[in-house]
């Protein structure tokens, strides 16, 4: 009775290494081991040869007009003369941008305030059209009886503009036009703004024909499988598409269920966004509320020699009949930046949520919230973690003092209890019998100190997250020799503080009177430390800050109790 505590300590930690396994076997590309996911109803898929778009798209949007072409499936317009094609370049003052005149996709995006994780001395750049990354947002019409009878991404336009943004000036346009193409003509105007990740798109579809048209304007996201570049192997955060709607909320698919023609998503809505998410950084269309679309998950053949490409996330808006000489305008909303929780949260409902937590997200928000709080005061993000774990350790301290309490109360009988059951060895009933009357005489129970630690397990998983998800620890320094939170330390001296601290702990705690126990006690946490080598500098700062305050209570709580703190080094034979 007396191991039951420990025991399900154990099984907790053994829980979370069996869920640790199966994250890195999703990572690698393999099925989880222990909780594969079970196969859901088939949205959208792709054909055998990999070119149909939009399988999914619901029965409500017209037959002939449901279908978002590919590169590979749209020749450029023979009604159009044909425009010299260009990349042109657009600068603000964080945002670095590439578009092609082909459709005015937006191509590249570079971020001028944020540098690349592998190259401190490049900028990270999001979108890209190359030969190691696709990863492009696009827009266009369809409606006609064929595929590409109305402008679409694969239509030549033409640049009008400015290409930067001018010292006092707050905005600048992009304005891309096309010719006529099956009696309509698209005018697409990125409008840019000061500091902002987002841009405004607005796309006027003019009638120059002589006959009412009845088009169909489409936004989507495209881009390979494959994991963001320099991602850790020991731990593993989300890249994929995901749909946002007020009736399921957020809905994220992974390439590979994609792939398998395993995904399930609402189809059709007149609120929320698409988006594709990675680590720290998102893009996303947001299309007006109220306006209806429909949406689906596909993957796509583009013709790129990237492994694993492509995939797409769509929305389809049905508009409203142009008459001829009449022009219908929809403004749409463009993002692509940095997770930041507060300015995610200004721009549409939900999406914050790109930013993922999790199932625990109900516990990571108000964290994330006191975190930043503390930075407002602090100015440093390794000093707000600290101060964070402080916080949250008086908030639970009378929970941790039973705890300790009652493990003091554990130690002090501990060498009864070792005596007891090397004697009665050859007898276990009685020795369990002898064992329960001793811990009814000393007032001790076996499972005292476990329900204070489990309560306390679902904030600090939480507050995990949060650090690992929160792109503000991205470069940002903590103190010497740590100039970037998001990053392993250089040179492993806050993982190897961690692991003597996290042995410290250990020695602290009871000696179990079980031989095998008492040794895998040692063997557990020093199997757990080596993993953090590898982990953000800024979770490892929140761990030993955890362990150290952990000490300090145990130690105060096991000298007023009278049970002065002894070291319970292992005894291997």
């Amino acid at each position: 009775m007396n191991d039951i505590r420990r025991t399900i300590l154990w099984l907790v930690f053994g829980f979370s290494m069996v869920m640790l396994w199966d994250n890195w076997q999703v990572y690698n590309g393999h099925p989880a081991t222990f909780f594969p996911q079970a196969p859901k109803a088939v949205a959208t898929a792709p054909a055998a040869d990999g070119k149909t778009a939009n399988a999914g798209v619901p029965a409500s949007a017209p037959a002939a007009t449901a279908t978002v072409p590919s590169a590979q499936t749209v020749a450029a317009p023979t009604a159009a003369p044909a425009a010299p094609r260009e990349i042109v370049e657009i600068t603000t003052d964080v945002l670095k941008l590439s578009f092609d005149s082909e459709g005015g996709s937006l191509v590249r995006a570079e971020f001028l305030k944020y540098g690349d994780s592998a190259d401190k001395t490049q900028n990270f750049v999001l979108l890209n059209d190359s030969k190691d990354r696709v990863y492009k947002a696009q827009s266009g019409v369809i409606g006609g009886a064929t595929p590409g009878a109305f402008p679409t991404h694969t239509t030549p336009m033409v640049f009008s503009g400015e290409r930067s943004l001018q010292d006092g000036s707050n905005e600048l346009q992009v304005r891309f036009t096309s010719a006529e193409v099956g009696g309509l003509k698209l005018v697409k105007t990125y409008t840019l703004r000061r500091g902002a990740y987002d841009m405004n798109v607005k796309h006027e579809l003019v009638n120059v024909s002589a006959t009412p048209l009845a088009p169909q304007l489409y936004v989507q996201l495209v881009r390979d499988g494959n994991k963001p570049a320099g991602e850790s192997s020991f731990y593993s955060t989300f890249t994929g598409p995901a749909i946002y709607t007020e009736a399921k909320k957020y809905q994220k698919a992974e390439f590979s269920d994609i792939k398998k023609k395993a995904v399930d998503v609402e189809k059709s809505s007149d609120t929320g966004y698409i988006a594709m998410v990675q680590h720290y950084f998102a893009s996303a269309w947001i299309l007006p509320q109220g306006m209806q679309r429909n949406l689906s998950l596909d993957g796509v053949d583009i013709g790129s020699s990237v492994a694993d490409c492509c995939y797409r996330v769509s929305a389809i808006a049905p508009l409203q009949t142009i008459a001829p000489g009449q022009t219908q305008s929809v403004e749409a909303k463009l993002f692509v930046g940095p997770q930041e929780e507060k300015m995610l949260e200004a721009l549409a409902p939900g999406l914050e949520l790109v930013k993922d937590y999790g199932w625990l997200t109900i516990l990571a928000k108000p964290l994330y919230w006191l975190l930043d709080k503390l930075h407002g005061f602090i100015q440093n993000w390794g000093w707000s973690i600290v101060a964070l774990v402080l916080l949250l350790k008086i908030a639970f301290y009378w929970l941790n003092a039973k705890a300790y309490a009652s493990m003091a109360k554990m130690k002090a009988v501990n060498p009864r209890i070792m005596e007891l059951r090397e004697r009665m060895k050859d007898n276990p009933q009685q020795m369990q019998q002898e064992m329960m009357r001793i811990y009814r005489e000393e007032k001790v129970n076996p499972m005292g100190g476990c329900f204070p630690i489990m309560v306390q397990i679902p904030v600090f998983i939480a507050l995990y997250w949060v650090l690992l998800s929160s792109v503000e620890m991205r470069n940002a320094p903590w103190l010497l020799w740590i100039h970037d939170l998001s990053a392993p330390d250089p040179y492993y001296i806050l993982p190897l503080v961690m692991t003597l601290t996290t042995l410290l702990q250990t020695a602290l705690n009871p000696a179990p009177p079980d031989p095998m126990q008492a040794k895998m006690m040692w063997f557990m946490p020093l199997a757990f430390s080596v993993m953090f080598f590898f982990f953000p500098s800024g979770l490892v700062l929140y761990w030993i800050t955890n362990n150290i305050l952990s000490i300090a209570q145990q130690w105060i709580i096991n000298t007023r109790m009278g049970v002065p703190p002894q070291f319970n080094l292992p005894k291997f034979k």
